[in-house]
Order: C-alpha cells, then sequence, then structure tokens
C-alpha cells in the first residue's frame, strides 16, 4: 500500500518541463476570469493563485462508508478538482471574486465555514466522504475513479439538495477539436470556476493568451485536517504556496468539464448570450444550448438527500427557493 501511495504522490515529478519560472513578456494571464499583466503583475497573479482554496488527496480520515478506505490517494483526484471547482463557486457567491488570502491572517467566518464544508469527515456537507457515497447512484463504487461528468453530476446533485439561489454551470466535453474554443471560453467569459480534466494533472485551471495552463494538482498526499478546538480549521494546506505549474493547452486530456458561476439569473443569461455569440457559432460545436429538455433525454429525478445529517447546508440554504434558476427551465445544455 506504502508503494501504491508513494506512486500518486510522485506523480507530479512527470510534470517537471512546466516548473521553470514565468517569462517576463506583455502577455496577459487569466485567472479565472481576471487578468494579470505577466510583466508588472507577477506578485499579484501568485497571490491570486494562492488564494484558491486547494484540495489533495488526504490520508487518515474516518473510513467512507465506516468500511470503505481511509484514504482517496490513487482515485480522489477527480474529485478533489470537484470540490475546488464549487469551494471557487461558494467564494464567489459569499466573499467575492475580489477577496485575497494571506498567510496566518484572520479571515472572514464566511470563508471558515466554506471551508469547513469540505473537510474530510462524513457530517460535512462537500466531503470526500459525501461525493463518493453520491457516486454509487453514478453507478461508480467507494473507492472508485471518477470522469469530470461524473463529477459535474454530482456536484449538481450536492447543489440541488442544498437549494442554492446561486447556479454554477458544468459544462462536461471531449476537447479532441476544441482546443481554441477552450481558450477562448476562459478568456471570453468572466464567470469561470474551474476546469478539471481527467489525466494529470487533474486540476483547477487558469489560461493565458499563449497555449499554456496554469494549474492546482491534486496528486499530492496530506494528512487529514480536522477542526480546531476554537472552531476553526489551520488552512496552510489547503493553499498551495509554492510556484503554480504550468502545462501546454494539448497536453490537455480530451475529456474535460468547464465551470462558471452565476450569481444571479441574469448572469446566467448573460452567459448563454455569450457562448452563442463567442463560442457556438462555428460549425463543430463541442456542445449545445437549447430551450428545452430533449425528449429522447431520460426524465430528471431530483437526487436522494443523504442518510447522514451534514453540517454546512445551512451556510449554504438561502431564506428563498429557487426561483426556478434551473437548466431545465431556461436552457438545457447538451455535451458533445
Amino acid at each position: 500500500m506504502e508503494s501504491v501511495l508513494s506512486k500518486y504522490e510522485n506523480q507530479i515529478t512527470i510534470f517537471t518541463e512546466y516548473l521553470e519560472e514565468y517569462p517576463n513578456t506583455d502577455e496577459l494571464v487569466w485567472i479565472l476570469g481576471k487578468q494579470h499583466l505577466l510583466k508588472t503583475e507577477k506578485s499579484k497573479l501568485l497571490s491570486d493563485i494562492s488564494a484558491r482554496l486547494w484540495f489533495t488527496y488526504r490520508r487518515k480520515f474516518s473510513p467512507i462508508g465506516g468500511t470503505g478506505p481511509s484514504s482517496d490517494a490513487g482515485w480522489g483526484c477527480m474529485l478533489r478538482c470537484g470540490q475546488m471547482m464549487l469551494a471557487q463557486a461558494l467564494i464567489c457567491r459569499h466573499l467575492g471574486r475580489d477577496w485575497s488570502w494571506e498567510k496566518q491572517k484572520e479571515q472572514p467566518k464566511e470563508y471558515q465555514r466554506i471551508l469547513q464544508c469540505f473537510l474530510d469527515r462524513k457530517d460535512c456537507c462537500y466531503s470526500i466522504h459525501q461525493m463518493a457515497q453520491m457516486g454509487v447512484g453514478e453507478g461508480k463504487s467507494i473507492g472508485e475513479w471518477f470522469g469530470p461528468n461524473t463529477v459535474a453530476q454530482v456536484l449538481k446533485k450536492l447543489a440541488l439538495f442544498d437549494e442554492w439561489n446561486s447556479l454554477a454551470v458544468y459544462v462536461s466535453m471531449d476537447n479532441t477539436v476544441v482546443i481554441e474554443d477552450i481558450k477562448k471560453m476562459c478568456r471570453v467569459l468572466p464567470l469561470s470556476a474551474d476546469t478539471p480534466g481527467d489525466r494529470p494533472p487533474d486540476s483547477l485551471t487558469a489560461s493565458n493568451q499563449s497555449d499554456e495552463l496554469i494549474f492546482l494538482d491534486p496528486h499530492t498526499t496530506q494528512t487529514f485536517v480536522d477542526t480546531e478546538e476554537n472552531g476553526t480549521v489551520n488552512d496552510q494546506t489547503f493553499h498551495c504556496l509554492q510556484s503554480p505549474q504550468r502545462m501546454n493547452i494539448l497536453n490537455l486530456d480530451p475529456s474535460v468539464a468547464l465551470g462558471f458561476f452565476c450569481k444571479e439569473e441574469k448572469d446566467f443569461d448573460n452567459w448563454c448570450s455569450l457562448v452563442q455569440k463567442e463560442i457556438l457559432k462555428e460549425n463543430l460545436r463541442m456542445f449545445e444550448l437549447v430551450q428545452k429538455h430533449p425528449s429522447h433525454w431520460p426524465p430528471f429525478i431530483p437526487p436522494a438527500k443523504p442518510e447522514v445529517t451534514t453540517t454546512g447546508a445551512e451556510f449554504i440554504d438561502s431564506n428563498e427557493q429557487l426561483e426556478e434558476l434551473d437548466l431545465e427551465e431556461d436552457f438545457e445544455i447538451l455535451s458533445v
């Protein structure tokens, strides 16, 4: 078992060619919809990246399901990417895109409450335990590797039973012929949340105007962290404090999911308009938007809530119900 863990902990070494320092150029770098001028704003760029919540493999947490695995090394990378995606959406929702994190600095209580939703405990609403068990309904056994589309479906279910009044849009696709569209979506659409793919690095990414992606890699195994006696979480291992890595976009796996956060319904309407204007105008489309649920698709069945009472959902819930802000009411996103 130790040799298996060691294999995945060291998986990151195959990307050493991307670890060089950032070049001193006039290029713009886009981090989740926000641009930085690399030549003059490198420190802001690095600060922006380190502020993102970074979820990696963990070990020594309570066994999933009571008798299952106590580490997700080797199989939980895509779930960790899904957590990064969802955490970024929650940060945007409750703290705003311009919120910044600094090491050892006291953070808003909303930040701590968001972080606690993702701790590796069965009673935390977005924990590895909840996501793995939710995946059973998608045909995935606990301890089995997930693909981007499965993770997107699990996130959709979790958000549904937490009754968000905001919307996270997840688009799963095969990127074999749409590299340019993916680059355009990262730059043109301002609501980016995250981009996991299913080949290392399974990563939260950002893109610049060249052919490179910046990523946070989950393939590092860290020890389980729990709440401290004062009710807070030591968050030092939930932020990547080293220089972020880069990869050529052509090395991105063909299976990928993009995430976009829409705080209000008008944001979703704007997102649809931008996608139709900038992305879906080509003959070869990576996905489609349609007004109604296709008749040949199976009917949508809301997921059952987990048996375990989770903490954190009361923070996420709104006092108002979802005002019909569902993809099936406005547009249906079809992946191809």
